[in-house]
């Protein structure tokens, strides 16, 4: 079952809801998903595999493309496709539209899900719904939120009902194809997009360099944070590296939820100039180089 819409649509809120635990970040920042995460939950007899993708956008840069080809090709791949839509827009984002008509190309019909329905007035959706209904490639249409939770059992249910039999392919306590490592790796870049806010977000990205157990039950975490330029390792760092210190002291909470251990986080900045156009980079994220 393959999650997807236009940056910020809420496609990352969705599936931490669906799965009930943190295995894709949220942030407001658009583009904050760059690779494909799997959520995977049990629903009755039925094991569900969601895909997460990023964003689809018109890209510019390598990453972006990267990033775009890997949302199509998560739609492909699977049996489903949920787009989800903010249904707050004032009108359909022509990310949408572009969508739309990706899917009518490929023969691909959908299940629509209309997200953020708590902050709309009800005639609003009524009529958006209509519209998208009307466009003939969705089978149903669900309106959600999310952020509250309202309408997505419904969702889930109906998901799980129109899946095709088949073995299960995870045991039934896994809920990620992420490691924890790279979980844990990915909550410090959320923490990084929240505080770093509008200055460098896509400059950067964090991977996971040391991970120690302790006698006490205890873990010693390393993380690798990578920008471009010397100056923008100055603003995360932040004056006396306080700004540093603020993300580490965000970040160490939420990856002891995660293990369920007492955490000891040490972050390290460092500069690597052409980090987006490595190709290791995009293997470490499961994105085609050469997109």
């Amino acid at each position: 079952m393959a999650i997807i819409g236009a940056p910020n649509a809420g496609k990352s809120t969705l599936l931490n809801r669906l799965v009930g635990a943190k295995v894709s970040i949220v942030s407001p920042k658009v583009q904050t998903t760059r690779r494909r995460v799997l959520g995977i939950l049990v629903e009755g007899t039925a094991q569900i595999i969601f895909i997460d993708t990023p964003g689809i956008f018109s890209p510019g840069k390598r990453l972006e493309r990267a990033m775009v080809r890997s949302a199509w090709q998560g739609a492909e791949d699977a049996d489903l496709v949920l787009l989800i839509v903010d249904a707050t827009r004032p009108r359909l984002e022509e990310e949408t539209r572009v969508i739309i008509d990706g899917l009518k190309r490929s023969g691909r019909r959908a299940i629509l899900a209309l997200n953020k329905i708590d902050a709309v007035k009800r005639e609003k959706l009524l009529g958006l719904t209509q519209r998208l209904f009307d466009i003939g490639i969705f089978d149903e249409v669900f309106m959600i939120s999310a952020t509250t939770g309202d309408g997505t059992a419904d969702l889930l249910k109906a998901l799980a009902a129109r899946l095709p039999e088949g073995p299960w392919h995870y045991p039934d306590d896994q809920i990620s194809d992420l490691s924890l490592r790279d979980i844990a790796a990915e909550i410090t870049r959320e923490h990084l997009f929240r505080q770093l806010r509008a200055e460098l977000p896509y400059a950067l990205t964090v991977e996971p360099e040391t991970w120690e157990d302790f006698e006490d039950g205890s873990i010693r975490i390393g993380q690798q944070i990578f920008v471009q330029r010397e100056g923008q390792r100055s603003i995360v760092l932040g004056e006396g590296g306080q700004k540093i210190k603020a993300v580490r002291l965000a970040a160490q909470p939420e990856i002891e939820a995660l293990t369920g251990r007492k955490v000891h986080l040490f972050l390290h900045v460092k500069v690597r100039e052409n980090w987006p156009d490595d190709p290791e980079r995009y293997r470490a994220m499961g994105l085609d180089y050469d997109s």
